[in-house]
């Protein structure tokens, strides 16, 4: 029996384990065409199981996992959810296509595809570190002979699909023109735009969804769904240097025919799938893996379209899928023969298009958003397909997110539309149950009978109303605990485990989320970086104040006015005005280095490099009141925030969301 990482930590229940059996009797487990499609092809493995950073820090182990191939059920684990995390151990190069196309699997949190063309590789999605992706590159060319990298393909905009760009192609070679980089129309706006307003707020509910600070145990993360983990290397960016901007666009790169489908609005906002016309093979992107994915990604995005999903996997279906004989994709493993791809595309199409027509088929029969997930249900027939459970997504989520979608946050109920502050509301209802003793009493004998979401109504008004109960604390941590064991999503999971660690420890210090390294922060547009500076801005310091400022950037020809006025930051481009209070002229370029923090911008202003025209203690004013948010921030009530760091340049771009895995 394996040990909780946690002395308060506790087994699974008997109701747990009951959860799991019923479980393992209802799903068609004697259906192993996912391992053996999982393990087809399979070329060598390393001879290591961690990747170092340059430093020496372990920023990739999947050996803390191996505990997963021993054979053990393990009632703390969903028993769908353990399956899936085996089929995710895959570890080394594969073959997907013979002599044409490979991937390397099992080293960061998408898989890296190799396409052999005339002279060279041409890199599919190099993962989300430049460390994992070298590593990538590099048992491709020990195993099948070196070979110069001739070209990147981005399917899309999320970070594990370019961050390790660095890893397999030097910028020279790009910005030369020997290496294109092929993206899908609007890939560098949707690379930076999804991940700056709310990024502070992303990176803490990273913590829950990515379980980013639990322990590899059965007792907490064992899986990511889409696989394993978050690789925790350097990130990267380099601009695409070829826009795909038709609906279906073909191109020759070095002797490979490729055609492709643009498919915006799906699992990213600007994404592609792939057709090897002479290769009958498909690359699906993340449109299609091993996995119903996310309609609202947990760590927060905006909501996606789960009927256009469906669309364009249908469209993929009719262009391409009828005649393919592989589909190959950034996650999960290739399927092989036109009649499996067929029957896996059907499900997953259907699944959305089922998700996006049933849980709207019950909302127009008043069904609402807080009453939608504990209704609506997948039909029988797809709940029986693997290629249909919701690892990544839940049902219960994507089926609120789809309500949220078309009708928004509101019920319907005014009690819900303007409601208390949980930690206004709670002290009401503890004083009317009577106080701490009698919620504790129940809460215990509900715990205790198995009934963990009945524990968590009541508990988490006594944690919320006492935020120093440690008792109260480690009950609901108890409660959270047993129901994350029972998710077969490891998104729900990881955020119920990690609340679980969190209402026991405090905020755990640790590594924070990959988030954005220089590149990215340069890809920021000059609009974005003034808007997240409205953000930023603290309303109350700036009541009271009002000023104009001219921006003016010479080297690339563009001009903003920016006002404050009734407590608000705003800005507009292609204008100035005629009676600023400042005019600040510095060049895109150098803004770039203040946003990156190499220079900071009263260095540029001191130095001349700034050059400024009126007040400029106005800048003075603003900088004073721009915050640095703080990204330990509390969720729980009693559980400790982190002090935010002090910046050593107030204009510098704080981090962004990080966007890997959708």
């Amino acid at each position: 029996m394996a040990e909780h990482f946690h002395p308060l930590g506790k087994a699974a229940s008997s109701t747990t384990a009951a959860a799991a059996a019923a479980v393992r009797s209802s799903l068609p487990f004697e259906d192993t065409r996912d391992f053996e499609e999982s393990s087809h092809g399979f070329l060598a493995a390393p001879t290591y199981r961690q990747i170092l950073a340059d430093d020496g820090r372990v920023i990739w182990d999947m050996g803390a996992y191996d505990w997963l191939l021993e054979g053990q059920d393990f009632d703390s684990i969903h028993p769908s959810l353990q399956r899936q995390a085996v089929l995710n151990m895959g570890y080394g190069l594969y073959e997907v296509v013979p002599g044409r196309i490979y991937q390397v699997r099992g080293f960061d949190l998408a898989n890296v595809s190799f396409i052999r063309s005339d002279t060279g590789w041409i890199v599919i999605d190099p993962l989300t570190a430049k460390e994992t992706a070298a590593a990538a590159l590099a048992l491709v060319n020990e195993t099948l002979g070196e070979r110069p990298v001739v070209a990147v393909i981005y399917s899309h905009s999320h970070g594990d699909h370019f961050g390790g760009v660095h890893g397999v192609v030097d910028v020279a070679d790009v910005e030369s023109g020997k290496v294109p980089v092929i993206a899908p129309v609007g890939f560098l706006e949707h690379a930076v735009a999804e991940n700056v307003f709310a990024g502070n707020a992303m990176n803490r509910r990273l913590f829950y969804q990515y379980g980013i600070l639990l322990p590899q145990s059965p007792f907490g993360h064992v899986d990511q769904a889409i696989g394993k983990n978050i690789a925790r290397g350097t990130s990267g960016l380099i601009a695409p240097t070829i826009s795909i901007v038709e609906d279906v666009e073909e191109l020759t790169v070095d002797g490979v025919r490729m055609v492709f489908q643009n498919t915006p609005g799906t699992e990213a906002p600007a994404e592609m799938n792939t057709w090897f016309p002479d290769l009958k093979t498909f690359w699906a992107a993340e449109n299609i893996t091993g996995t119903i994915h996310n309609i609202y990604t947990l760590r927060g995005a905006l909501v996606r379209d789960a009927l256009e999903w469906s669309r364009q996997i249908n469209k993929a279906l009719y262009l391409f899928g009828r005649e393919a004989e592989v589909m190959f994709a950034s996650h999960s493993w290739p399927r092989w023969g036109n009649e499996r791809i067929q029957e896996v595309m059907r499900a997953q199409r259907d699944t959305y298009a089922h998700l996006n027509n049933g849980v709207l088929h019950l909302a127009n029969q008043g069904v609402t958003i807080n009453e939608v997930h504990n209704v609506y249900r997948v039909p029988e027939s797809l709940e029986q397909q693997w290629a249909a459970r919701s690892y990544h997504g839940s049902v219960a989520h994507n089926a609120r997110a789809v309500v949220n979608r078309y009708l928004g946050y509101w019920d319907g109920n005014p009690t819900t539309l303007i409601p208390l502050s949980p930690k206004d509301s709670a002290p009401i209802y503890v004083e009317m149950m009577g106080g701490a003793a009698p919620i504790l009493a129940k809460g215990r004998e509900l715990v205790d009978a198995g009934h963990y979401l009945l524990a968590t109504e009541i508990l988490d008004k006594l944690v919320f109303a006492e935020p120093g109960n440690a008792e109260a604390r480690n009950l609901l941590a108890e409660a959270f605990e047993q129901i994350g064991y029972q998710q077969e999503s490891p998104s729900v999971r990881n955020s119920f485990l990690a609340a679980a660690l969190e209402l026991r420890s405090g905020i755990p210090q640790g590594v924070a989320p990959n988030s954005s390294g220089p590149d990215l922060i340069r890809a920021l547009s000059t609009g974005q970086f003034l808007d997240f500076l409205g953000i930023r801005l603290d309303p109350v310091k700036a009541q009271g104040a009002a000023f104009v400022v001219n921006l003016v950037t010479p080297d690339n020809g563009e001009k903003f006015v920016v006002e404050l006025s009734n407590g608000t930051l705003t800005s507009l481009e292609g204008f100035t005005s005629d009676n600023a209070d400042l005019t600040i002229t510095l060049n895109r370029t150098d803004i770039e280095d203040a946003m990156i923090g190499t220079r900071p911008l009263q260095q540029q202003v001191a130095d001349g490099t700034a050059q400024l025209e009126g007040d400029a203690s106005v800048l003075i004013q603003l900088a004073q009141m721009l915050v640095t948010f703080q990204l330990g921030f509390e969720i729980l009530p009693g559980t400790g925030g982190i002090p935010a760091p002090t910046a050593d340049d107030p204009f510098a771009q704080p981090a962004f969301g990080d966007s890997t895995g959708g």
